[in-house]
């Protein structure tokens, strides 16, 4: 990860390229900072140069449009790239919004070739929470997948400055601290996304979280299928029975140095490494279901951050990892499956895997007695029909997922609240056992999967249960986000623990 510093906007930029943001405004496209901070920072002849430059490329200030400026000399960068905040409010450029400018500078430095030092300035004011989203969309900009592909060169960047009236705050290097800890939380769950299904079987994923997690401090437990088995956690073990590499779940527990700091919150993520859908065998997108495990990625990385973070409040993650494969020991439909909590489960549709290992999860993890539960899941592919790849779904105790939601939306990904009605409860019901995983009735699918889950989750319990099936990959970039595993989810928990802890 390259180093992020910051340096003074009164001194000119130095480095292979700066990074502007530019806005689209009634009379036309116009730098983000203002002209004195330009002159300074660019020098003067540049600087008034710099807007018809801009016109002569066609540049228009709209979002996610980069635009390469060779400066010939007349200034000490000798590039500068221009990237597009859009057009907000009024159209000037006096209003940033933060999760624009991580789009913008993202895009950015997605398109920088061979640039190994970047300075950028975007705005004319210091503001811890834009200064933040200048490091977050730099940072998640150079991210490159290149494990598997020598050829491919990561980015080039190795140092970033970040232009600003104060380098020497110390809210503004707090700023930059907490983009360091949750970008690369970020990164990492793309870097697990990505990674082939062949090398991130159970036991290497659960290998992984506990490496991370001793490496992080953190409290580790790993149950193997003889535990799986003693602790009657019979939906990992029905999902995982027909693959070569055995199931396993996965425990992380950060506890702050201070006793009695904070509720403890509990996390639960599915972490099924590669879903076929059984003897349901799937009939479209198997490819992309390397990506079925990136709830459990989001849950493993963010109690990692949060200790990272020193957030004051105990976390525990939960993480049930299988692959939901096809051989002659899978588990069929019409099976009856008894759960970590004793209740039964009639199989209706074997590729209605993740609920049934995130319910033996959320069963373990409630036992614990927390004050709060989220649960991550690719669970659905309603959610796609409902809301497409971009915005994920929150299900759950209303006033909790509401504030989910918003703490995820201020951190800037993208969700939306939707209901659990009562009414749909109905089509769970079984003739033989307790609940059947996977209703016939097609109706509504993603609030169903949601209703199914909620009845292994006590009551007045504060939950939310994200649906993430589609913002998990993607199948093209923009902005900071990459093609491939975008690390959806992890910001949003970050947010969400962060407002717990200062309530």
């Amino acid at each position: 990860m390259p180093t992020v510093s910051l340096v003074d906007s009164a001194a000119p930029l130095a480095g292979d390229a700066v990074v502007l943001a530019t806005v689209s405004t009634d009379s036309g496209v116009a730098p983000a900072a203002g002209s004195r901070q330009l002159e300074r920072a660019l020098g003067k002849e540049f600087a008034q140069a710099l807007p018809r430059a801009l016109a002569a490329v066609g540049a228009s200030g709209t979002a996610d449009e980069v635009v390469k400026i060779p400066t010939l000399g007349l200034s000490p960068a000798p590039l500068i790239v221009a990237t597009g905040l859009g057009k907000g409010g009024n159209g000037s450029p006096g209003a940033l919004d933060p999760e624009s400018v991580r789009r913008a500078v993202g895009a950015a430095l997605r398109a920088l070739g061979s640039a190994r030092r970047v300075a950028i300035l975007i705005a004319d004011r210091d503001d811890p929470a834009l200064t933040e989203a200048i490091c977050d969309g730099a940072l998640l900009g150079v991210y490159r997948f290149t494990a598997y592909k020598p050829q491919a060169r990561p980015s080039s960047v190795r140092r970033i400055d970040i232009a600003v009236n104060d380098p020497t705050s110390s809210v503004l290097k707090a700023a930059l601290r907490r983009s360091r800890i949750v970008t690369e939380a970020v990164n990492n769950v793309r870097d697990l996304v990505n990674t082939p299904p062949n090398a991130l079987t159970p036991t290497a994923f659960a290998d992984y979280a506990a490496d991370r997690g001793e490496a992080a401090g953190l409290a580790v437990e790993v149950l193997d299928e003889r535990a799986l088995t003693r602790g009657g956690f019979g939906g990992i073990l029905a999902v995982g029975a027909g693959a070569a590499s055995p199931p396993r779940l996965v425990r992380l527990s950060y506890r702050p140095g201070r006793a009695g700091a904070g509720p403890l919150v509990a996390l639960v993520g599915k972490g099924v490494t590669f879903d076929t859908g059984g003897l349901n065998l799937k009939t479209a997108m198997m490819a992309q279901m390397k990506s079925d495990m990136a709830g459990a990625a989001a849950v493993v990385e963010a109690v990692i951050a949060a200790a990272r973070l020193r957030l004051p409040l105990a976390v525990t993650a939960t993480v049930p990892m299988a692959e939901n494969a096809l051989s002659a020991t899978s588990y069929h439909p019409s099976d009856i499956l008894t759960m970590r909590n004793g209740r039964r489960v009639e199989i209706d549709n074997t590729d209605a895997e993740g609920r049934l290992i995130l319910a033996d999860a959320i069963s373990r993890a409630v036992e614990d007695e927390p004050g709060y539960l989220i649960d991550v899941a690719t669970l659905t592919g309603a959610q796609m029909v409902a809301l497409g790849n971009h915005t994920s779904a929150v299900m759950g105790s209303e006033k909790f997922r509401d504030q989910v939601v918003a703490a995820g939306s201020a951190a800037g990904e993208s969700l939306w609240p939707m209901p659990l009605p009562v009414e749909l409860a109905d089509v769970l019901d079984s003739p033989v056992a307790d609940l059947v995983n996977a209703p016939k009735d097609r109706w509504g699918s993603m609030l169903v999967a949601g209703l199914f889950l909620r009845a292994f989750v006590p009551a007045g319990l504060d939950w939310a249960h994200l649906d993430i099936a589609g913002p998990a990959f993607a199948s093209a970039a923009s902005g900071y986000t990459p093609r491939g595993g975008t690390g959806a989810a992890v910001r949003t928990i970050l947010a969400t623990l962060t407002a717990i802890a200062q309530r």
